[in-house]
């Protein structure tokens, strides 16, 4: 039995802290794992630029309950179904992925968790475990699937490389260039092509 491991932003949904960073006009949060490889530190950058400006859980929230699945993601989940069990596997947090897996037909996520205090502010994160992508593929191999793993960047190469086939969808050029190893593909369409082509 495959199972596919997806990416959650930029692989079904938009970035979230760049669609939060539209909305608010505090650039500095459009910053993702593309352009600062480190969680940590990108987490870090993050929860100091929401107590700088007094930014919640609830406005992240508010921007989250507008925001759509990418143009054709329900319809390619929907075609996965059938074929294969999917997991999202994701650095984003359960806080805030509960309307966007509403919208995408609540599809099994693995994913982190906030810390926050009484006021909703953001204080502090948690890490389900030390290399979660890595170790989710591991896990479901140790189950005897094979596991096809789809991601867009530097905290998805993990888990693209541990699994018995990885992609780069939707992927910056520089990501590319960097782990040339990897097929990629730039549509749903070429996605699923790559991913029958594993099968």
């Amino acid at each position: 039995m495959q199972i596919v491991c997806l990416d959650l932003e930029s692989v079904l949904v938009p970035e979230i802290w760049v669609e939060f960073a539209a909305r608010t006009g505090i650039e500095a949060l459009s910053d993702t794992t593309r352009e600062v490889p480190n969680y940590d530190v990108l987490m870090r950058q993050r929860l100091k630029l929401l107590q700088q400006h007094g930014l919640g859980l609830a406005e992240i929230q508010a921007v989250i309950a507008q925001m759509e699945p990418l143009a054709g993601a329900v319809a390619f989940l929907d075609w996965l179904r059938p074929q294969y069990q999917i997991v999202i596997i994701s650095d984003t947090f359960y806080e805030f992925s509960l309307p966007l897996m509403e919208k995408l037909g609540w599809p099994t996520l693995l994913a982190h968790h906030l810390v926050c205090d009484e006021k909703g502010t953001v204080v502090d994160y948690k890490l389900r475990q030390i290399d979660p992508k890595r170790q989710s593929v591991i896990a479901l191999q140790q189950l005897d699937y094979s596991v096809i793993a789809v991601g867009d960047s530097h905290n998805d190469i993990s888990m693209l490389e541990q699994a018995d086939n990885g992609i780069l969808f939707n992927s910056p050029d520089a990501v590319k260039a960097t782990y040339p190893q990897f097929p990629t593909a730039d549509s749903f369409a070429e996605l699923k092509t790559k991913i029958l082509a594993f099968s």
